[in-house]
C-alpha cells in the first residue's frame, strides 16, 4: 500500500464510519506488500479505563484552517471479535468489513466533514494541550489549561533522604542546602529535624548526660521523637503531596536505620542515605564554634562550658555509632562524604532524583567566599520601557559600569571571576572593569517571545489575555514562543552548580536571571521569585553562612529607571486596561 492511499470502510458496520474516507500513512521504509489494518473502536472505550485524576496532554496544534486536528490516543486493550476481511495482495487498496472491533487507532487523517466526529469521540478522555505530552495532575485553572504549565515530576515514588553521622559533621548544613536546591528546581521537599522534636518534648536541656546510651528514660524520649517525626513525614507526603523528605538526625545505629527502612517499605518510599564522616579536629571545632554554640541547647551558657559539654555529647554517640558498611549495606542506596568533600563513596543510585542529589552534593563546599550579583548598566531600551532586546548601555549605564569597576577593585579580591551573558549590555558593563570575563549563554535574559522589545502598554493593547495570564501565575506563565520563569530556572541550574564549585564570583546579568539566582540563595518560593526586587545600578553581595546566606545591598549612586512591576490587584482577563497597567513603572 503506497503513502496516502485510501481505505473505504464498509458503511453500516461500525457507528460513525459510513461515508467516511480514511487515510493511512504507511511508515517510512516499510515494504508495500505488508498488511496494514485500520481498526475502529467505540468512541467511549477508554472512558472507564482512564484514571479519574489524570489527563492526557498531547503535543498537538489547534484545529487549523482546513479543519483538521491530528489526534493521538492512549493505548487501549484490544478485544478479538469475528470479522470478515477482503484483501488484495499487490494492489494499492485494502477493504475491510468490520462487525464489532475495538482497538486503538493507528495514525489517521480525517476529512473536514468528519473532524467534529473525531473530536467528539475523544472529548471524554483527552485534553489537547499545545505544549506538553505527559501524565500529570488534573489542572483546573485557566492558565494551566491555556499554557500547559505544571510542576515537574522528577520522582515516580516519594524519596526519603536519611542523614547519618556523629554530631558536628555538617548534617543539618547538608540537609538545609539540599532542601533549598530541590525546592528551587521544582521538587517539593521538606526537612524533618529530630533535634527540634526533642527540644519540644523536653522542658530544657541540662547536659550531655541526656545522650548517654544507658539513660533509659532519655532513650524512650528520643525514640518517641523519631517516631513522631516519621509520622509527620507520612502526613507531609500524603496530605501535602511532598516528593522528597530529608530526615535530619544522627541515625548512628543499625536499629534506628532498620526502623526507618521498615517504615519506608510499608509506605512505598525510596530511601537514600547521606553519611557525613569527619575525623579532622579543626573542621569539627570550627563547626561547633559556628553552629552549635548558637543552638537553643546552649542559650545563655558560657562558651567554653558549651564546647566541653558538646564534645562529651559526641563521645556518647561514638559508643553506639555503626557507620554504613560497604559489605553488609551493599544493597542500600547511599553516598558517603568524607571530611566535607575531600572524598566521596557512592553506592546503588536508584533513579534520576538520586543522581541529581549526588551530583549536587559533590559540587558544594564550605570555603568562605562572596558572590556578587548585579544587573547590567541601564540600557537604551530600559529608558523607553521596552522589555528584552539586545540594546547597548545608556550614558548613565556606561557611568555605572565604570563605577562598578572602582567598587570591585576596592573589594581587594585577587582571584575574582566575572561572568556575563551573551548580550551586549552585560558585555559592555564587564568591559569597563578591565579584567577578563567569561560569557554564559545560560545567563541571557528570559525570552519574551512575541513580546520582545514591546512596552507593557503595547502588550496590554495587543495581547490583553496574555498580559492577564502572566499576572495570574508569573512563575509558570510562558510567553508565546518564549520562556517562563520555570523554564529559566532549569536553564540556570548549570550556573548554580558552577557557582557552588567556585569561590569569589561577580555575575553581571539581567532582572529575571538575577531573581532566579537570588531565589536560590535566599530560599524563596516560586510565588515570591518573580517579584524579587533587583534594581539597576545596585550590587548584592551574598556571603554564605551556616544555614543560609547573608545579603548586603550596595547602591552605587548612579540614577537609573525603575523596571520593577508589582503584581496588580485585578488579574482577571476581562479587567479594565487601566487596572492592568496600574503597576507599570514610569518610562520615557
Amino acid at each position: 500500500m503506497m503513502n496516502g492511499e485510501r481505505i473505504a470502510a464498509a458503511g453500516g458496520d461500525t457507528p460513525g464510519t459510513a461515508g467516511r474516507t480514511l487515510r493511512f500513512q504507511r511508515p517510512h521504509g516499510q515494504p508495500t506488500n505488508q498488511r496494514h489494518r485500520i481498526l475502529c473502536r467505540k468512541p467511549n472505550r477508554c472512558a472507564a479505563e482512564a484514571p479519574p485524576t489524570l489527563m492526557w496532554c498531547e503535543k498537538v496544534q489547534n484545529l487549523n484552517t482546513a479543519g483538521r486536528a491530528p489526534l493521538s490516543r492512549p493505548p487501549v486493550h484490544t478485544q478479538t471479535h469475528t470479522h470478515t476481511d477482503t484483501h488484495t495482495s499487490a494492489d494499492t487498496e485494502e477493504r475491510f468489513t468490520h462487525t464489532d472491533t475495538h482497538s486503538a487507532y493507528t495514525e489517521e487523517r480525517f476529512t473536514h466533514t468528519d473532524t467534529h466526529l473525531a473530536v467528539e469521540a475523544m472529548s471524554q478522555t483527552l485534553t489537547q494541550n499545545p505544549l506538553e505530552k505527559t501524565w500529570g495532575p488534573w489542572m483546573q485553572s485557566r492558565l494551566n489549561r491555556r499554557r500547559g504549565s505544571s510542576v515537574p515530576q522528577f520522582t515516580n515514588s516519594p524519596t526519603m533522604i536519611v542523614m547519618v553521622g556523629l554530631p558536628a559533621r555538617g548534617k543539618t548544613y547538608i540537609s538545609t542546602k539540599l532542601t533549598r536546591y530541590l525546592n528551587w528546581i521544582g521538587v517539593k521537599t521538606k526537612v524533618f529535624n529530630v533535634g527540634q522534636y526533642r527540644r519540644q518534648a523536653t522542658c530544657s536541656y541540662n547536659s550531655y548526660q541526656f545522650f548517654r546510651p544507658d539513660n533509659e528514660e532519655a532513650m524512650k524520649i528520643r525514640k518517641a521523637c523519631a517516631v513522631a517525626a516519621l509520622q509527620d513525614v507520612c502526613e507531609y507526603i500524603s496530605r501535602e503531596q511532598g516528593q522528597v523528605v530529608v530526615f535530619d538526625a544522627t541515625n548512628t545505629t543499625q536499629d534506628r536505620r532498620e526502623v526507618i527502612l521498615n517504615f519506608a517499605k510499608e509506605n512505598g518510599y525510596k530511601v537514600f542515605f547521606v553519611e557525613s564522616i569527619c575525623d579532622d579536629p579543626d573542621i569539627i571545632a570550627e563547626n561547633i564554634k559556628q553552629v552549635k554554640l548558637s543552638s537553643p541547647d546552649y542559650a545563655d551558657c558560657d562558651k567554653e562550658e558549651a564546647v566541653a559539654d558538646f564534645l562529651k555529647r559526641i563521645e556518647c554517640y561514638k559508643m553506639t555509632y555503626v557507620p554504613l558498611d560497604d559489605t553488609k549495606d551493599r544493597n542500600l542506596s547511599y553516598i558517603k562524604i568524607f571530611n566535607v568533600g575531600s572524598r566521596y563513596l557512592v553506592n546503588r543510585v536508584q533513579d534520576h532524583i538520586q543522581s541529581r542529589i549526588v551530583y549536587y552534593l559533590m559540587n558544594i563546599h564550605v570555603t568562605p567566599r562572596s558572590i556578587y550579583l548585579c544587573r547590567h548598566g541601564e540600557s537604551e531600551l530600559n529608558l523607553v520601557g521596552r522589555i528584552g532586546g539586545d540594546s547597548g548601555l545608556s550614558s548613565r549605564g556606561a557611568k555605572f559600569a565604570s563605577t562598578l569597576g572602582t567598587y570591585m577593585r576596592g573589594q581587594c579580591i585577587s582571584d575574582l571571576k566575572v561572568w556575563t551573558s551573551h548580550m551586549k549590555r552585560t558585555i559592555q558593563t564587564a568591559e569597563a572593569l578591565g579584567v577578563q570575563y567569561e560569557q554564559w549563554k545560560a545567563l541571557n535574559e528570559i525570552d519574551a517571545g512575541v513580546c520582545e522589545e514591546m512596552t507593557y502598554e503595547e502588550i496590554q493593547e495587543h495581547f490583553p489575555e496574555e498580559f492577564a495570564l502572566r499576572d495570574q501565575d508569573k512563575y509558570r506563565y510562558r510567553y508565546p514562543k518564549g520562556e517562563s520563569y520555570e523554564d529559566l530556572v532549569q536553564r540556570l541550574e548549570p550556573v548554580i552548580m558552577e557557582l557552588e564549585r567556585q569561590e569569589n564570583v561577580l555575575v553581571i546579568c539581567h532582572q529575571a536571571v538575577m531573581r532566579c539566582l537570588l531565589a536560590y540563595f535566599l530560599d524563596k518560593s516560586a510565588n515570591e521569585l518573580p517579584y524579587l526586587k533587583c534594581p539597576l545600578h545596585t550590587v548584592l553581595k551574598l556571603t554564605p553562612v551556616a544555614y543560609g546566606c547573608k545579603v548586603e545591598s550596595v547602591f552605587l549612586n548612579i540614577e537609573a529607571v525603575n523596571t520593577h512591576r508589582d503584581k496588580p490587584v485585578n488579574v482577571d482577563v476581562d479587567r479594565d486596561p487601566a487596572e492592568a497597567l496600574e503597576t507599570v513603572p514610569e518610562h520615557i
